[in-house]
């Protein structure tokens, strides 16, 4: 009989990954194959929270967790995790089975899976707000991570997201984000670029990076106190669209030298970040 952390409740819920079809491990079945899985989680309203940070602070953030999976060895890094919900199924296994279960090396401690929240209201969030960053169609799940990390970081107030644009709470953007969007209100745009107007209309001056003949400098943009500001940043091929472009009130760019165009969408949102919430709220 394995001996478990003594201060973990209701131990005998701590259950080893024997076989995987199981139908209690569907939910971690075959995470590495995304673009099965995206869809299929929003729908069930789950996401998959992997390593322990990035757990904790999904849970410290008021969220649920339906269950655990980690190797054994790790189960006395979330014991406080496992008592805020003793009946969580926690789910055990070596490496070996805990590969052939997810599809790649579970090498960050732990995965839980996680109810989703209901979502947040756009006017609200808006109204709270006073510097938003848009995210129009991202479609790296690394550089969604790095970005709303560099939001939260930086200062930014909230993130909206396009209808096309991938999942914060995929496991992988969430990961890289560091747990920060669990912290950062976002909320996904039904009506795109319609909602240009309905941001505008409480009060933000509409921002757009991307390289046009009209472009200004970022560091022209100069926002006075109380001025609210929203900047949409673009898809990594494509950047930012015409429509989009069309109904925003500047395009700025970042200025660059030796003949290099622009910055990966990731590090440009980091600066455009840092200027706008560098000016007086």
């Amino acid at each position: 009989m394995p001996e478990f952390p003594e201060e973990i409740l209701n131990p005998e819920r701590i259950l080893h990954v024997a076989d995987l079809e199981d139908a209690r491990l569907d939910e971690y079945l075959r995470l590495s194959e995304a673009h099965l899985r995206m869809r299929t989680d929003v729908e069930n309203g789950l996401y998959i929270a992997e390593s322990t940070k990035v757990v904790q602070r999904a849970i410290n953030a008021g969220h649920t967790p339906r269950s655990f999976l980690l190797a054994e060895k790790h189960l006395s890094q979330l014991v406080a995790e496992f008592n805020r919900f003793p009946d969580a199924p926690i789910f055990i296994g070596d490496d070996a089975q805990l590969q052939d279960l997810v599809g790649f090396h579970l090498h960050r401690g732990a995965m839980a899976a996680m109810n989703r929240p209901a979502p947040r209201d756009l006017d609200e969030v808006l109204a709270a707000s006073s510097r938003v960053a848009i995210l129009e169609d991202i479609a790296d799940h690394t550089n969604l991570g790095a970005i709303i990390r560099s939001a939260s970081g930086l200062g930014i107030d909230a993130v909206l997201l396009t209808p096309k644009c991938v999942d914060p709470w995929y496991r992988r953007s969430a990961r890289v984000s560091m747990g920060t969007v669990f912290d950062l209100p976002w909320v996904r745009l039904e009506s795109w670029p319609r909602d240009i107007e309905r941001i505008r209309a409480h009060g933000y001056r509409m921002l757009a990076m991307e390289l046009t003949d009209d472009a200004v400098p970022l560091n022209d943009i100069q926002l006075a106190a109380g001025e609210k500001a929203a900047m949409i940043l673009g898809n990594e091929g494509r950047g930012v669209t015409a429509e989009a472009l069309a109904a925003v009130d500047t395009t700025v760019i970042i200025p660059m030298h030796r003949e290099v165009d622009s910055l990966n969408v990731g590090a440009a949102s980091a600066i455009a970040f840092w200027h706008l919430c560098s000016s007086p709220r």
